[in-house]
């Protein structure tokens, strides 16, 4: 009996395009989780990034446990030539900024922004007074009983003073800024202050901030939970992951619904 030939022809019967070479899934995958990577290390080295609320020096505008979007791309200030091209503006007084801290680890603080470079600043029984106005501030809290050295005076205008509470760097210049009673901001600086005023270590006890330091402005409160500064005191690998635990376990009870994706202001 005669056999036939019983081999096929794969390029008619099947498509053409099982026959080219595909990227294993697991290539694919990489691709698209370094794809991701990138975008995420591109937002949050130019655009946004995301932070959380340490102290009470802000309260009641923002409270210990708040977490943060910050806009990174939104001040123009630093000579860049794309400053002319995107929507960047000034830094303007009342802004809420985060910024590097001066000194030690170079922590990341948040605050207002008090004076602009250029401007005259005092404060005489508890009001704040810039270029000779009295400033506006509708969002600061006083505590009677704080017993802030520079709350109801500043600045100092003797050296007796500058040992109570001041960093010793500070100390040793502020009074190279002081003219006719009145703080005199450098350029390329910025004073700041917390709207918790007399629970707020700012510019008074430690300086100036620089335009350098400052990484962006507050835009919303993405998630609040409900915390001490004392849960968030330890800032190591350890602490974090701890606190991270933490507040999953206790999502539903500690979460402040309420301040959910509030603007800040």
């Amino acid at each position: 009996m005669d056999v036939e030939n019983s081999s096929v022809d794969l390029s008619r019967s099947l498509p053409a395009d099982r026959f080219e070479p595909r990227v294993p899934a697991i290539a694919e995958y990489a691709e698209s989780l370094l794809i991701t990577i990138l975008l995420a290390l591109f937002g949050t080295t130019f655009i946004v990034q995301a932070f959380k609320i340490p102290s009470q020096s802000m309260e009641p505008t923002l409270l210990v446990g708040d977490h943060l979007l910050v806009n990174k791309f939104v001040f123009e200030g630093r000579g860049a030539w794309y400053e002319k091209l995107l929507p960047y503006r000034s830094i303007r007084r009342g802004d809420i900024i985060v910024f590097k801290f001066p000194y030690d680890d170079h922590p990341h603080y948040v605050k207002r922004v008090i004076a602009l470079p250029g401007d005259r600043l005092r404060i005489a029984a508890r009001q704040v007074y810039v270029n000779g106005v009295r400033l506006a501030e509708p969002y600061v809290v006083h505590d009677s009983v704080a017993g802030d050295p520079f709350g109801d005076n500043f600045p100092p205008t003797d050296w007796y003073f500058l040992g109570i509470g001041l960093r010793p760097e500070w100390a040793r210049h502020l009074l190279d800024y002081v003219k006719d009673a009145q703080l005199i901001v450098p350029p390329h600086k910025y004073f700041v202050m917390g709207d918790n005023r007399d629970e707020s270590w700012d510019s008074r006890y430690w300086g100036f901030v620089d335009r350098d330091a400052i990484v962006g402005r507050p835009m919303v409160i993405y998630w609040s939970v409900r915390a001490t500064s004392s849960d968030y005191a330890d800032r190591g690998l350890f602490g974090t992951l701890r606190g991270i635990e933490d507040a999953l376990v206790h999502l539903r009870s500690r979460t402040r619904w309420h301040r959910m994706l509030r603007e800040v202001h």
